[in-house]
Formats: structure tokens, C-alpha cells, sequence
């Protein structure tokens, strides 16, 4: 069949002409809705594009006072009164969304969840629990899961946090092991602190049957044992830590000496501690190999230490235990000397030796099992460091 191609010609200009009556159509849509716009709303996203949320915020109001039906608007206004720490407006904002019976189902979950929300800001938490247990199979089931277990960790609800982690955990499919383990290690923990001894035992069981290298579990175990009157049993407990995480040595370093010392076994247990130090060096076992050298075998044998500690390790909480040591060995005229440079240095260790989380870089003086700044498990090396605040 013959074909001619200057038919093809024309079809360009035909796809040009239908692409300028669409965007004609689409201009002319836009400039009838941005007429129906008030001058109050172009105000308001002026403000918001000149980081000046105060002003924007109330040139919205006056477009939602002109305007009830501008649930986008009213959206907006919320999260803008919640990030401004207006909770009470937030709240009202939000809560005039799910009063209107026109409003969407889907809208009407979203304003659930931005109401909740709010009541998390504003501390009302069984309100806020109340509406994210409500969105369970919704587009915001997730999230929701998450803010809830942020607020029974919060509440200190700990068999619920396991029953929500154990649900996030089966929709995301991945293993949340650590944090359930976290969980049974707290409840084992409460009823240690109220002398229910079984339930602290359940609870360890639990943590272990989770989570077999969790250390916290057996530190628990080795306190439970304490309680029990077993130093064997809790010493037994504590060495199970060596083998699985051998990092978390340096917080039992001090329970371990205290058990043998129980059990009169202090020579074993500066073995026991020598092979720790060796094994991960830390500033704890230092200290709690020290003092048990210092008692057996004198501040001689305990300046050795020392020194060969530092030799490797250079730390001032070392220089510390070494004019201790040096403090016991010297005839009482070098005594005062020693003991005013002593002074000085221990002075300046209080304001070092902490622990770091390697998430937020959040610093404190004592272990958290969980960071008071970024609120993640496990995020703390057991080892405290001499670094400076202020410094990484």
C-alpha cells in the first residue's frame, strides 16, 4: 500500500493544540479556585515560606473562620498549633474534625491520629492510648503500634509493650528479640526490688528464652542468686556473661569480687578479674581488681598493678589508685603531699568517667539500660570512658 508522509505532517500541531486547550483548561481551574481563596490564606503561606509560623497560623484562622469546610486547612492549623507547644488549640482543632459528621472515614482516621497526638504532647496518655488502639488495621497501624509502646515503656507497662512489640514485630517481619528480652529483664527487675523472688525468676527465664545472649538477663540472675544467699550460684551467673557478651564484664566487675569475698575465695577472684582485665580492659574491673589486690596482697603488689596498667592504659582514675596505693606504702611525713595530689585528681575524675550512647551520643555517670535521650535499648557501651563532656 503506498503512503504518502507528508500525511504525517499535521499530527504535531494536532498534539500541540490539545496539549495548550488542556493546560488553558487547567489555568483557568486554577485561577477559579485561587479566587475562591481569601487573601488571609496567600498571607498565611507567605508567613509559613518566611519561617514566621505566629503569623501564619493566625492568618489561617481567619480563613477557617470565613471558610468551616477547609479540612486541609484545619489539618494544617493543628500541626502547626502542636509544633508551636499550643497543645489545648491543637487539640480543639483536631477534635473539631472528628465532631463533623460529613468528614470522610479516611479523614476521620487521620484526625484520630493526629488527636492522639496531641494528648501524647499533653501528657494524656490513656486518651491518647485510647484512640491509637482504635486505628489497629488502618493506614496508620504502624505507627500507631509505635507510639503506644512508647507509651506503656513510658508508663512502665511492661507486659503490654511486649504484646505490641510482639504485633509490630509479626507486620514488619522482623525479630524484636532485644527489646522483649528488655521487657522480661524489667519485670524480673520490679519484683527483685519487691523481694517476689519467683516472678523475678519467670522473668529471667522469659528474657533467656528470647534472647539467649542477653547479659542483662543473667546480671539479674547473679542478683537474684545474691538474694538468695548463692554467691556460687550468682558468681556462676555472671561468668555465663564471658562467653556470650563479654563487654558487659566491666558491670558485674564489682558484684563478682563482693560474691568471692563471700565465698572466701579472694585470691581466685583476683584471677578471675586479671583474665577480665585482660580479656576487655575496662576502668570498672580495674578498680574492683585493684581494691581485692590492695586487700590481699598489699599497696605494694597493688602499685604493681597499677603501673603496668598504665604502662598499657594510660587513665587517671589509674594515677588515682596508684597514689592510693603509694598513700598506704609512705612514711607519714609524704602522706599530706600525696594525699593533696590525690585530691586534685579525684576531683577532676568525677567529672569524667561516663557512659556513652553510641546512638545519640547522650552522656551520664551511671549505665541506663535504655538512653533517658534517644530512648533505645541497649544503646549504651557497658565501657565508661575518660572523655570530657564535650568532647565525641
Amino acid at each position: 500500500m503506498d503512503f504518502d508522509l507528508w500525511w504525517l505532517l499535521p499530527i504535531p500541531a494536532v498534539f500541540f493544540g490539545l496539549g495548550w486547550i488542556a493546560a488553558r483548561i487547567d489555568i483557568k481551574h486554577l485561577l477559579t479556585e485561587s479566587r475562591a481563596l481569601p487573601l488571609s490564606y496567600f498571607r498565611g503561606l507567605n508567613f509559613l515560606l518566611n519561617e514566621q509560623p505566629d503569623k501564619a497560623i493566625e492568618s489561617f484562622i481567619e480563613v477557617v473562620k470565613v471558610d468551616p469546610q477547609t479540612v486541609d486547612l484545619h489539618f494544617a492549623l493543628g500541626n502547626l498549633f502542636r509544633r508551636q507547644g499550643e497543645i489545648e488549640r491543637a487539640i480543639r482543632m483536631h477534635q473539631n474534625l472528628l465532631d463533623r459528621t460529613d468528614l470522610p472515614a479516611e479523614r476521620r482516621t487521620m484526625a484520630s491520629y493526629e488527636l492522639a497526638q496531641d494528648f501524647m504532647r499533653a501528657g494524656m496518655l490513656d486518651r491518647a492510648e485510647q484512640l491509637l488502639a482504635g486505628l489497629e488495621g488502618t493506614a496508620y497501624e504502624t505507627q500507631s503500634l509505635a507510639h503506644l509502646i512508647a507509651i506503656y515503656e513510658q508508663e512502665k507497662d511492661w507486659a503490654k509493650a511486649i504484646s505490641v512489640t510482639e504485633r509490630v514485630a509479626e507486620l514488619n517481619r522482623t525479630p524484636a528479640n532485644k527489646e522483649i528480652a528488655q521487657y522480661h529483664c524489667e519485670i524480673a527487675q520490679a519484683a527483685l526490688v519487691k523481694s517476689d523472688l519467683l516472678a523475678a525468676r519467670a522473668g529471667i527465664e522469659r528474657a533467656l528464652a528470647v534472647h539467649r545472649g542477653c547479659a542483662r538477663a543473667n546480671l539479674v540472675a547473679g542478683d537474684l542468686a545474691m538474694q538468695e544467699g548463692d554467691p556460687a550460684g550468682a558468681l556462676a551467673a555472671w561468668q555465663r556473661i564471658e562467653t556470650r557478651n563479654p563487654a558487659f564484664l566491666a558491670l558485674v566487675a564489682d558484684r563478682a569480687a563482693d560474691a568471692c569475698r563471700k565465698l572466701g575465695e579472694r585470691p581466685q577472684a583476683i584471677r578471675l578479674l586479671r583474665a577480665w582485665q585482660g580479656q576487655v580492659p575496662s576502668l570498672d574491673i580495674l578498680n574492683a581488681l585493684f581494691s581485692l589486690v590492695l586487700e590481699v596482697e598489699g599497696a605494694d603488689a597493688a602499685a604493681v598493678l597499677i603501673k603496668d596498667e598504665l604502662a598499657r592504659n594510660p587513665t587517671l582514675l589509674g594515677l588515682d589508685r596508684l597514689l592510693e596505693a603509694q598513700i598506704q606504702a609512705a612514711p607519714p611525713e609524704r602522706r599530706h603531699d600525696l594525699e593533696l595530689v590525690r585530691g586534685l585528681v579525684s576531683q577532676h575524675i568525677k567529672r569524667l568517667g561516663m557512659y556513652r550512647c553510641e546512638h545519640c551520643g547522650f552522656r551520664a555517670r551511671q549505665y541506663y539500660w535504655r538512653c533517658p535521650g534517644c530512648q533505645k535499648w541497649e544503646s549504651y557501651s557497658p565501657r565508661r570512658t575518660e572523655t570530657p563532656e564535650g568532647f565525641a
